[in-house]
């Protein structure tokens, strides 16, 4: 596997953003710039990760893409696009964005997320961008997540076979799929099921934590590694199983010195995967 974060922590050089993330024991990132950025800056930073083996894992897009208002979606649309494009361009593992929320919040859980009248519209989606992009270096992916398509390896699994498309495939946050009493309690199980559904459609994964807070009605809460009850090292093997140079990004922090922090404890508790 190849640890990475998504953070590109502060940095006043290309050549200080490789050496920081190389010093942190990255061997994968996020990349820090989108598809408006100037094209001569995004040569240089994609040069100085080549040059320095860290493998672009993802490309970021987290906009709606199914937004209720028509001119947002169109240009929540086209970003997606322009977003596989520069993923394409990059060589990168994928780039990634959530299937769409039908709601104001742009990831929020609604319960006309899966009405079967949302489904056709994220497949129509999927295909649309796929179809507009003409990829043939990378993938789009979407993040599963607890209240949104797909909820779960089966799911996922589902979807794509209804996209049929050759570059759309997986991207695995396993805590966010862990939306249940049953996929917390016996997690090495539910990672077991998403390994052998998913397998090596899988492109990129996130690596945090859960935790079961004691009060009713069942809460749990996300948290940085270590902090939770999640067998990660379990879950990182599985990974790594399936690909030796799977990334595996830590997210969701906010400062440098977290993800020094908990870099450090990932690299203690992953030593020899």
């Amino acid at each position: 596997m190849r640890l990475g974060t998504s953070s590109p922590l502060s940095h006043d050089s290309v050549q200080e953003w490789a050496a920081k993330q190389k010093e942190l024991g990255c061997r994968s990132l996020v990349f820090p710039l989108n598809c408006e950025a100037d094209d001569a800056l995004i040569d240089e930073y994609a040069k100085e990760a080549r040059a320095n083996d860290l493998l672009i894992a993802e490309v970021g897009i987290w906009r709606n893409a199914m937004s209720l208002d028509p001119d947002e979606r169109q240009r929540n649309r086209d970003y997606t696009v322009a977003q596989l494009k520069l993923a394409d361009r990059l060589g990168a593992r994928c780039a990634v964005n959530v299937t769409g929320a039908f709601g104001p919040v742009w990831e929020g859980g609604y319960k006309a997320n899966f009405t079967p009248e949302a489904r056709k519209e994220i497949v129509k989606m999927i295909r649309e961008v796929i179809d507009r992009a003409e990829v043939s270096n990378t993938y789009f992916t979407v993040e599963p997540m607890p209240w949104m398509v797909p909820t779960g390896p089966e799911d996922y699994l589902k979807l794509i076979e209804e996209v049929d498309r050759e570059h759309f495939a997986v991207h695995m946050d396993i805590i966010n799929m862990t939306n249940s009493a049953e996929r917390y309690f016996e997690a090495e199980a539910f990672i077991d099921r998403c390994a052998s559904l998913l397998g090596d459609r899988i492109r990129s994964c996130h690596i945090k934590d859960i935790h079961l807070k004691q009060e009713y009605t069942i809460q749990m809460a996300e948290c940085a590694p270590g902090e939770g009850e999640y067998p990660l090292r379990y879950y990182v093997e599985k990974m790594n199983a399936i690909d030796k140079d799977m990334p595996v990004i830590l997210e969701h922090l906010n400062t440098d010195e977290e993800y020094i922090k908990y870099m450090t404890y990932l690299k203690e508790i992953l030593n020899g995967i």
